[in-house]
């Protein structure tokens, strides 16, 4: 299958923050006013990205509008910086690098203190460079199953209206024996590859999974396997480069030449949306992002309106999102009171349901040898310059190869019993394609190399596919750099907690009996009392080398299971998969946006990005941005009367 290159000169500039004394964003044909720090222009649509998930689906909506219509001007405005041929962001080995200290290519939205997490303060990080969490992801290709879709309950939505929105979006490079040709695309913008891999690591992994009993299927991604592991693809082109929104759908029309109908205006925050006294948004408030902003000067804040003539979408993700129309005067009308903003539609739903993926790390030691991992370069043993090099082609490996959907036996469910039976009864016992837990290999350790001894090691990620615990996010204040309110919810539900410690012990069955195994690493692994048959192992070489009797499972005393629990409580975090705080919901049932993602009570206002699914998905979270997005852009374009699409 053919490559398509994305690679051109940038001939048509992306705006970017100009060195003035008023120190705002400005594209060159708008006309600013220094003395008061305030511009006005005016555009068709104006989409408000840049944060989070939002940030992807903002640039797959602007470039498929802008292509449709080249009379029809669009801007794209995003809080990060711009992320062309940025080898951070191309290269698919320094995923990591975006969350170091320092990082701007991330935002940090931090939660106030959960008794759950036993006091913590849980952190979300969230993109914040164009393309937003589609240009720092870990590049994972997972797909929503299609009973997910169809848990939206809403019309145009279902999995049968989205196949061909999934197909339309990629282009597909992993055809193989047992993939079904007609679940995939081949002629879209984001390129599916399984380009450079740990073979050994991954066919052993393989080899004990299904000498357990596990099933490996060809394709996890059809919307309907469910119940083992695959050898995962990858967002990742066959050259090797990441395959972000921006770089697949924006920056070939900005380099093309032939669009100048799409504008991007970089570093810049959407303080608000504008309404008219017949509540239809008609623009919107900007504000320099402070970030990228010299500190000297007169005013560090200057606003300024950007109009738009026929529709505003918000795009800010599930973080920013809902903290963006609470602040322009849609959500609840006591929160609104309370930042003292006038209530424009008392919608309650905002901020509300907020979902996301519990996500654990365990970390083992490991025999790999220096390329059967990404450790060298994650610690600093392997040079940047090295790293990069053209002839290295671990610069475009994300070290993950293995992935899965798993369920647990009937008998296991029996086992835990209490109310994870009650509700596995209600929602999968039936629906053999939901899955229960996500478990993910990677080859590395996910963490501060600093604080380990240098070595090769495996990560082994287990998250809840469908938590039911849930939090939210609102607004504190009337401007973009104000506080906010965040409770992630994470594990306010104890079934939540009891379905994280049945993954533990079962991933970590796996690994026990790999050839590579050498023992956990345990600076992120449970402490278990002294004396426990559970207790982590150092190991020379691998039980299953020891020529010894076969590797039997682990036995738990309900002391085990206390220490799983409060490692469990300690160190879950974000799996970067929020959503759900707009939610596609009739009004009356907590909904912030309809089946056109019209926002309830409002006229002109859209919402496009992972905060409208109103229930969750069992798969990393990309692939349905990208989703909403392709789906976003028809239903806008059929509105605006865009028919050749």
């Amino acid at each position: 299958m053919d490559d398509v290159s994305v690679e051109h000169p940038l001939d048509v500039p992306l705006i970017t923050k100009r060195e003035v004394k008023c120190q705002v964003n400005k594209p060159k044909n708008i006309n600013m006013v220094v003395a008061n720090y305030a511009y006005t222009d005016e555009y068709d649509v104006v989409i408000a990205g840049g944060i989070f998930q939002g940030g992807a689906t903002a640039c797959v909506v602007a470039g498929r509008l802008a292509a449709a219509d080249p009379s029809l001007s669009i801007l794209l405005i995003e809080s990060g910086k711009n992320s062309y041929n940025d080898p951070t962001v191309r290269n698919p080995v320094m995923l990591l690098s975006h969350l170091a200290p320092g990082s701007k290519t991330a935002m940090f939205y931090k939660a106030k203190p959960s008794e759950h997490l036993l006091g913590r303060e849980a952190v979300i990080p969230a993109g914040n460079v164009l393309g937003g969490g589609s240009s720092i992801n870990f590049m994972l290709y997972t797909r929503a199953q299609g009973v997910d879709f169809d848990s939206w309950e809403t019309e145009g939505w279902y999995q049968d209206d989205m196949l061909p929105l999934l197909n339309k979006m990629e282009t597909y490079h992993c055809l193989r024996p047992g993939v079904d040709k007609s679940k995939h695309g081949y002629h879209g913008p984001i390129h599916i590859t399984k380009r450079f891999r740990e073979l050994e690591a991954e066919n052993e992994w393989m080899r004990v999974a299904k000498s357990m009993g596990e099933s490996e299927f060809a394709d996890l991604q059809d919307l309907q396997s469910c119940g083992g592991w695959s050898r995962w693809a990858r967002y990742v082109s066959p050259d090797g480069k990441r395959q972000d929104t921006a770089h697949c759908y924006v920056h070939p029309l900005l380099q093309g030449g032939n669009h100048p109908n799409l504008h991007v205006l970089v570093e810049t925050l959407v303080q608000k949306v504008i309404f008219d006294d017949q509540k239809r948004a008609i623009g919107v408030e900007i504000t320099p992002n402070p970030a990228f902003q010299a500190t000297i000067g007169l005013s560090q804040h200057p606003t300024g309106i950007v109009k738009a003539r026929k529709m505003v979408i918000s795009s800010c993700g599930p973080l920013g999102s809902p903290l963006l129309l609470e602040r322009s005067g849609i959500g609840g009308s006591q929160i609104l009171n309370e930042i003292g903003v006038s209530v424009v539609s008392d919608l309650p739903g905002v901020g509300e349901n907020l979902q996301d993926h519990h996500l654990l790390l365990y970390p083992y030691k490991t025999s790999l040898g220096p390329d059967q991992t990404i450790d060298g370069i994650l610690s600093g043993r392997v040079s940047l310059a090295d790293a990069l090099d053209e002839k290295n082609p671990m610069r475009t490996w994300n070290a993950g190869d293995v992935s899965s959907k798993l369920r647990p036996t009937q008998e296991e469910v029996d086992t835990i019993g209490g109310e994870l039976k009650q509700l596995w009864d209600r929602d999968f016992k039936n629906q053999p394609s939901r899955p229960f837990m996500l478990c993910a290999l990677h080859n590395c350790y996910l963490g501060n190399h600093s604080t380990v001894p240098d070595g090769q090691y495996m990560t082994v990620a287990t998250y809840t596919a469908y938590p039911y615990s849930r939090g939210s996010i609102h607004a504190k204040g009337k401007t973009a750099s104000s506080p906010h309110d965040l409770d992630t919810g994470f594990l306010n539900r104890k079934l939540d907690v009891d379905a994280l410690v049945w993954a533990y012990k079962r991933s970590r069955e796996i690994i026990r009996r790999t050839n590579y195994y050498r023992g956990e690493l345990p600076v992120s692994h449970p402490e278990f009392p002294s004396g426990s048959n559970a207790a982590l192992a150092d190991l020379a070489i691998s039980p299953n080398e020891m020529g010894t009797q076969a590797v039997k499972n682990l036995t738990y005393t309900k002391e085990d299971d206390a220490a799983i629990e409060r490692h469990i409580r300690l160190n879950v975090n974000t799996t970067w998969h929020s959503l759900g705080t707009c939610a596609m919901r009739p009004r009356e049932q907590g909904g912030v946006v309809d089946k056109k993602l019209n926002v309830h009570g409002v006229s002109n206002l859209k919402v496009a990005d992972l905060s409208i699914p109103p229930e969750n998905v069992g798969a990393n979270t990309y692939n349905t941005a990208l989703a909403i997005g392709e789906k976003a852009a028809l239903l806008i374009a059929a509105e605006l009367g865009i028919f050749e699409f």
